[in-house]
């Protein structure tokens, strides 16, 4: 097989990547569909680069070179605004830098001063200067996800061959008129292969990187709150349950503190659901703030949350449950131009010896939570 067969068989493997990619975007989540249409770009200009090396007979050496090359470095460039865009992050203009330095090199030494060895020089370190920027995105959110490796290791496999390739051609003797697609090199014939890595390789990466995002969004959902970003009463059960396993088994201390906004209703009323909901996520940012990060804060339901606090004993979490309680108080709620002073109500418990569950706390702090209604609201009770 000669180099213009495998520039013709890569280019028809993309395209096919591409279209798949082209349908796979409409079933991806909204967040997630910048990035996949990048990443599909990135395939068909890549594609398209290739053919334009593979039917070079066809046109001028300047012309054919030219564009093939730009097209190869836009692919690069929308691959790493790809990756830019799955994080959440804006493309950078910066990264079009190596794509004009290039095409204009290619031009120059391809037009001008023909000189194939700068050409393969100038391209390949822009190359690595694209993959190298996704490399740094992708290195910077270290989550857990195989495919975030992957697609890593698939990138500095390419940069690596691609140091090699300009190596190899650096010390390769060669005429100025050099052409990187006929059969005088093994090279020439290894380089349209590689070409294949990220539009299809790496493609497979992005799009198990897109489905562990979707499957990380779905747990989360399960998991949290959907209005204020707590833990929801599911996570809460939970965690609470674990939390009270180890404590009887290492005979750790375990309290709880039931929390709920006084007088809820009225501000509803008054004010309507829209200013009640920001009043819940005023509230939890508070209860948030005013939290270690070995606790745990939930809402429970409605104008209800609750507060895991590891290891403290019952005068320690009333320091605590106060503390929440004054973060509450000191920071009336503002939204609107309405400015509306919010309290809470507290009920504390801790794990006693003879507790056989969570859902034992649990009772116990909501009757002290019901006596702090009693008494007069905005205050802290402990549970007997």
């Amino acid at each position: 097989m000669d180099s213009t067969t495998a520039f013709i068989i890569v280019s028809v493997m993309m395209l096919a990547n591409g279209s798949v990619l082209g349908l796979l975007h409409r079933d991806l989540p909204v967040n997630l569909r910048p990035a996949a249409l990048s990443w599909q770009a990135g395939t068909l200009l890549v594609a398209f680069g290739c053919i334009f090396f593979a039917f070079e007979w066809l046109m001028p050496l300047p012309l054919t070179v030219t564009v093939a090359n730009a097209a190869f470095l836009f692919g690069l460039v929308a691959y790493v605004w790809a990756v830019r865009r799955f994080y959440g992050l804006q493309p950078k203009l910066v990264d079009l830098v190596p794509v004009f330095i290039g095409s204009f090199t290619v031009f120059w030494f391809s037009a001008i001063h023909p000189n194939t060895k700068v050409r393969i020089i100038v391209v390949a370190l822009a190359w690595i200067w694209l993959m190298a920027a996704a490399v740094r995105v992708l290195l910077a959110h270290r989550d857990t996800a195989l495919s975030r490796k992957m697609l890593t290791s698939i990138l500095i496999a390419a940069i690596g061959f691609t140091m090699a390739r300009m190596l190899f051609y650096i010390f390769l003797p060669m005429e100025l008129d050099f052409k990187i697609t006929d059969n005088s090199s093994w090279m020439n014939l290894a380089t349209p292969l590689f070409m294949t890595v990220l539009p299809v390789v790496g493609a497979t990466a992005f799009v198990l990187m897109c489905s562990d995002q979707i499957r990380r969004q779905w747990e989360r959902a399960a998991s949290t709150d959907y209005l204020t970003g707590l833990a929801n009463r599911r996570t809460l059960t939970e965690t609470g349950a674990g939390q009270f396993k180890l404590a009887a088994e290492r005979s750790r201390r375990l309290a709880v503190a039931v929390l709920d906004i006084d007088a809820f209703k009225a501000i509803n009323d008054t004010y309507g659901h829209e200013f009640g909901d920001k009043a819940l996520v005023h509230v939890a940012d508070r209860l948030q703030a005013g939290t270690r990060k070995i606790d745990l804060v939930a809402r429970s339901g409605g104008e209800e949350f609750v507060v895991l606090l590891n290891d403290l004993d019952l005068s320690e979490a009333e320091v605590a449950a106060e503390r929440l309680r004054l973060s509450v108080a000191a920071d009336p709620f503002n939204f609107a131009a309405t400015t509306v002073p919010i309290t809470v109500s507290v009920g504390v418990a801790v794990r006693q010896p003879d507790d056989r569950s969570f859902a034992d706390i649990m009772r116990r702090a909501d009757k002290a939570l019901y006596r702090a209604k009693q008494e007069g609201r905005n205050r802290v009770e402990l549970a007997a």
